[in-house]
């Protein structure tokens, strides 16, 4: 695969994501694909297998009402693509992380995702 062809997944993940659209986010994946959430420097979630991911990303769709990840910057390499992202959601539920149902949340941050046999094989989220 080339970089453009790298960056198409990166982009259908997300367009797939921003519509709480599971399968579409899963179909790129690898089978042993690894997720990692990072924020404050700490790893706060990580899944191993696109059956873990889709686990977590169907229950990840209860928290929010609506969300939004828009890439603001593209740095494509052979087998990476890291982008930058202005995240946007609203709270749906009352969050353990002080959010009340109705609140919006917004943070800026990074994926980088990474590629093996012509699917997406790690994601790691970094806020």
């Amino acid at each position: 695969m080339n970089v453009t062809e790298h960056k198409q997944l990166v982009q259908d993940y997300i367009e797939a994501y921003n519509r709480f659209d599971v399968d579409g986010m899963v179909r790129h994946l690898h089978e042993d694909v690894v997720f990692r959430n990072i924020s404050g420097g700490e790893v706060n979630l990580t899944t191993t297998g696109k059956e873990s991911f889709r686990q977590q990303a169907e229950q990840a769709t209860q928290y929010f009402s609506q969300r939004e990840q828009r890439v603001t910057t593209w740095q494509v390499a052979n087998n990476q693509v890291e982008v930058l992202i202005d995240y946007v959601a609203v709270a749906a539920v009352n969050l353990p992380i002080g959010l009340k149902a109705g609140d919006t949340l917004e943070l800026k941050g990074k994926s980088v995702f990474k590629f093996a046999d012509g699917q997406i094989v790690s994601i790691d989220d970094i806020s």
